[in-house]
Formats: structure tokens, sequence, C-alpha cells
């Protein structure tokens, strides 16, 4: 018997701690276009340069899911599997997986997969993912995996903080005039993912001090009361630490995973951008 856990790199997560027994994971990249260019989010991205690149370009840069080929070889050599990927309202990488999932069963009709539509993105993926390992490691059933991951994935939550809204703008998602006067104004968008998956914004920030407290605000709102946080950022390590500190100072005991943001995390976030999941 081998378990497997696989996510799409909508998970900041290049590997996992103290991995349960018998257990691997893997990593299913996304890709970015950017004009010509296509950038694969996996471990050999240089995302600085990603990032360039579409900062340097005029035209709507776009992302593309894996291909059920992808998800299909990810799927190769193990018999238990959980699936996890990215919102299905962004991209089509739930479907792939599952299109994948029905053609391995037809080839090892004993495997077991489960696949998980997150509803989300970064960090809140990365807590299912983490939650899945702890889960195994357990020693639990296939089944009570499956039943105990769907009630955790219920008091699941992402809130993100935009501080550049440049591809917003550029896919015609926000008007240049309102992007101008966010780039002017120093303004950062708070939001959050909707149970439906989408992206909801909640508030508008004026610079960086007041994103902070306008985000820990929303975090209290939102029903947190010191559980596990992953914060996924781009190069914006000042907000982490202040954030994680107003948290443990209401919160001493909570645990906090700070994380690079992936490439395709990065492509949304944009420069300064977070991700931050958590459990409520």
């Amino acid at each position: 018997m081998s378990w497997k856990i696989i996510a799409d790199s909508s998970s900041e997560l290049k590997s996992i701690e103290n991995l349960a027994p018998d257990a691997s994971y893997q990593r299913v990249p996304l890709t970015i276009q950017v004009e010509d260019r296509i950038f694969v989010d996996d471990e050999n991205l240089d995302i600085d340069e990603m990032m360039e690149v579409m900062y340097a370009s005029s035209k709507p840069a776009s992302s593309a899911c894996p291909s059920t080929e992808a998800y299909l070889q990810s799927y190769q050599g193990a018999d238990k599997i959980f699936v996890v990927t990215i919102t299905g309202t962004l991209s089509g990488s739930f479907n792939a997986a599952r299109v994948a999932a029905d053609m391995y069963k037809e080839e090892h009709p004993e495997a077991q997969i489960h696949l998980i539509d997150s509803k989300s993105a970064g960090g809140e993926v990365d807590l299912l993912v983490l939650e899945l390992n702890r889960l195994i490691a357990q020693g639990l059933s296939f089944e009570e995996v499956a039943t105990a991951i769907t009630a955790y994935q219920e008091k699941t939550k992402l809130l993100f903080v935009l501080a550049k809204v440049d591809n917003l703008v550029k896919n015609g998602r926000l008007s240049k005039v309102l992007g101008t006067v966010i780039g002017l104004l120093n303004i950062r968008l708070v939001g959050q993912a909707s149970d439906e998956g989408t992206l909801e914004m909640l508030q508008k920030a004026r610079g960086h001090k007041k994103s902070v407290s306008t985000a820990y605000e929303e975090f209290l709102k939102a029903g947190y009361k010191g559980g596990k946080v992953v914060i996924g950022h781009r190069n914006n390590e000042k907000f982490v630490e202040q954030f994680s500190d107003l948290i443990h100072s209401q919160f001493p005991a909570a645990e906090i995973v700070v994380l690079p943001t992936s490439g395709l995390c990065s492509f949304y976030a944009e420069e300064g951008g977070l991700l931050i999941g958590y459990e409520i």
C-alpha cells in the first residue's frame, strides 16, 4: 500500500517535512505565458525573471493548467492518492486531474483517488496538503482521511493582500483608471476566496501600515481563533513580520508557516502580494 499527495503549483510547498510513512508528495506544474515565452512553474523556474518579463510586457499574461497526461504520470506508483488543485473558477486543473483519475482507475481498478477543489490558492492549498500528510501519518484508512479532509476544508480560509494590480488591468478585470489610482495613492486591496472559489474584494487600505491592520481586522472578523496559518508572500517580509507579530500578540501559541509564493501565485498576487491561508 502506497500513499501519494499531489498538488498543482498553486501550492507553495515544494516538499513536505516529516512525510508520512509509505507516502510521497509531488507538485504538478501549471504554466505561465508572457507573449511568446512559456514559464513552467516547477522547481527550476526563475520567478524573478518571469516577473521581470511580465512587467516589461504591455500585453496580458495568462496561465494554463497541467495536462491530463501530466496528472496521469503523477499518479503512477500509488494506490491511495489525494489531489489538491487551485480553485476551479480560475483554472481547468481540477477537471484535468479528474479525467486523469478516471483513466488511471481503468488501468488500476484497485486504486483509490480523492480529488479536492480547494476553491482557493496559495496558503489555503498548503494547509490542505499539510493536513493530508498529518492524517495519513495517523494510520487512518483512505476513507477516514477523505472524510477528515473534507471536514477540515470547511474550517480553512484564504485572505489576500495585493499591492500591485498590473495583471488585473491587462486582463481587463480592473479598469486602467482604477489601476492607476491604486498605484498613485499606494492602495492595497484586501480580499478573500469566497465559498464558491471566486476572489472577493473586502477593503481598500492606503499604505503598508494600514494594509497590515486591515488584513488582521478581516482575519478576526472571519473567525480566526489561533489556528495554523500559512503565509505565502512575494517579496514582502515586512508585512509577514508585522502580521505575524499581531497574531502572536493575541495568540502566542499560533503556528505560522511562511513560504515564498510559487510562480503561479506570484503571477496572481504580483509583487508585494500575499496569499494567507488560515484555520478558523
